[in-house]
């Protein structure tokens, strides 16, 4: 009988983690086995491509994990854009503090230094930031947004999103989130 452990999941969450915290060249293989306390063996074992396997699958992980918050936010405030909005940065900035301003977003954080590493990776996060966009144009058409208009609004909302962790991970406060709350998008 095949025994079973959760290795491969610890990897993955360790990664996420470390590449949200700290990007993807600073964080090691060997901080990933420590963090997650897998054994090097069953590392290669579940990921024989070594750390660009890990990263592949931390991506869709955190990519899968993304898009359900917004499906979920977008389910909540069905038909109104504000509430939409405003729920969104009310969710990036509980999540800010929770995590005492130390989780950044882990594909911006990748977005800045892997196109000069890896393509594949970089297509992985782009599909990703994609993927994300249309969740809230999506979101603003079924709020009666014009294609064009529901675009532009959902690119701009990441944009922003992305910006304000920054910040608020600079300034440790999530104040960011609330002045962008109310600022901008009066016209939804």
């Amino acid at each position: 009988m095949t025994r079973k452990t959760d290795a491969r999941a610890r990897a993955i969450a360790a990664a996420v983690k470390l590449f949200r915290i700290q990007g993807y060249t600073a964080t090691g293989l060997t901080q990933i086995l420590e963090e997650s306390g897998a054994p090097k063996g069953s590392f290669y074992f579940h990921f024989p491509r070594g750390k660009t396997q890990l990263a592949e699958e931390a991506i869709d992980y955190y990519i899968a994990g993304r898009i359900a918050v917004l499906q979920d936010i977008s389910v909540k405030a069905t038909g109104d854009a504000r509430m939409f909005v405003h729920q969104i940065f009310s969710t990036f900035a509980a999540e800010m503090v929770a995590t005492d301003f130390q989780y950044g977003c882990l594909m911006q954080n990748l977005a800045n230094e892997l196109p000069a590493l890896d393509a594949d990776l970089t297509e992985r996060v782009a599909r990703g930031f994609a993927d994300s966009t249309e969740i809230l144009a999506g979101h603003f058409r079924e709020c009666g947004f014009a294609p064009a208009r529901a675009s532009s609004t959902a690119s701009a909302l990441v944009a922003a999103l992305e910006g304000a962790r920054t910040i608020a991970r600079m300034e440790r406060t999530p104040a960011i989130f609330e002045a962008l709350a109310h600022v901008g998008w009066t016209d939804l």
